[in-house]
Order: C-alpha cells, then sequence, then structure tokens
C-alpha cells in the first residue's frame, strides 16, 4: 500500500487523469437523468405564435418572427425568431434565436422542470442534440449548469458544456478567462 502511495505522488499524470475521470463523471451524474422532452409531448400538437411568419415549401422551412412562443404539451420555447426545417428524412431540426432565447420542459415521470437559456439554441432532430451557444445556461431543479456553450445529447444522456477562450476584464483593470461553472444543491429528503 505504501508503495502504491509513494508511486502515486510521483506520477503526477496519473493525478491529472484521476482530476479528468471525476469531472466527465460528475458531469456524468448530473445530466443522465436529464430528459428534454416528456414522452407524451411528442404526441402533442405544435402550436406557435409569432408578429410573422413565412413558409417556404422548397426548402421546407419555416420562418417565425417577432415574440414568437412555440408550445407542444409541457414545452415552451420563446424567441425572437424560430426556424424550423424538415430535412429529407422527415426529422424536424430547428434554430430559436433572442436576446435571449429560452425553453422549459417537464421532465419525462416527474414533477420537474429543464430550462435553459442563450442567445441562440439549435435542436437537431436527427441526431437528438440540443446545442446552447453564447451565456448558456441550464437548470434541472434547483442544480445549473452555465457556460458559454453547452451541448445535450439526448440519446446518449451525455451534456458537455465550454467557455470560449475570450477573456473578461474586470472591475480591477485585471483579466480572467471565462470558465464553465456548476452549481449543484443538496437533494432535501422529505
Amino acid at each position: 500500500m505504501l508503495r502504491f502511495i509513494m508511486r502515486m505522488r510521483k506520477n503526477n499524470t496519473y493525478m491529472i487523469k484521476m482530476i479528468k475521470f471525476f469531472y466527465i463523471l460528475f458531469f456524468f451524474l448530473f445530466f443522465t437523468k436529464i430528459a428534454f422532452a416528456e414522452k407524451a409531448d411528442r404526441e402533442k400538437p405544435i402550436e406557435i405564435e409569432s408578429d410573422t411568419m413565412t413558409v417556404d415549401d422548397t426548402k421546407n422551412t419555416s420562418t417565425y418572427q417577432g415574440d414568437v412562443i412555440l408550445t407542444q404539451g409541457t414545452l415552451i420555447i420563446k424567441a425572437d425568431k424560430l426556424v424550423v426545417r424538415e430535412d429529407n428524412q422527415g426529422f424536424q431540426h430547428s434554430t430559436s434565436i433572442g436576446n435571449p432565447t429560452t425553453f422549459k420542459q417537464k421532465r419525462d415521470g416527474l414533477d420537474e422542470y429543464i430550462e435553459g437559456i442563450g442567445q441562440r439554441i439549435d435542436y437537431d432532430g436527427h441526431m437528438d442534440k440540443v446545442h446552447i451557444y453564447k451565456d448558456a445556461t441550464v437548470k434541472r431543479g434547483n442544480d445549473i449548469v452555465m457556460g458559454d456553450y453547452i451541448v445535450y445529447d439526448a440519446n446518449a444522456e451525455i451534456a458537455q458544456a465550454m467557455s470560449d477562450s475570450s477573456k473578461n476584464e474586470n472591475n480591477d483593470g485585471s483579466v480572467k478567462k471565462r470558465r464553465t461553472k456548476a452549481i449543484i444543491n443538496p437533494k432535501t429528503s422529505n
């Protein structure tokens, strides 16, 4: 046992690998129970309200602008602009843009919501992935993850948050690199 501990102290790469492993494990455990869609929502009609709507059948796109509100069951998306596309295989893709754009949806089988906010949210219906760009935040219950970019793969139940490489100038003139942030609250027992 003592030899093992001594070897670990000498081998910094092992410690770095362990830290990376726990970082990945943390995100895996945090996001494995996230389900962006309550299954019953997929069977509900989609209702979209906006100031203007443009449909281009040749490109299989619909563009909605001005105070856009999309609802489908428990799903609510709010944006300044929403573009919905259908690919050749019949999968739906959408891009919502706003300052900010938001979504909120009840989690499948739970009395809990998942909420997302960013400047742009892309949904890939074929790959079942959600991409949130610029000042991205995802909230599940009381837990929050923030970054410049968050991607969630609903099929693999994997999420990844990243920060861009730019730096922010603080009030005191110092420069600090932007980072991701997670706030995980203890679960309360009833």
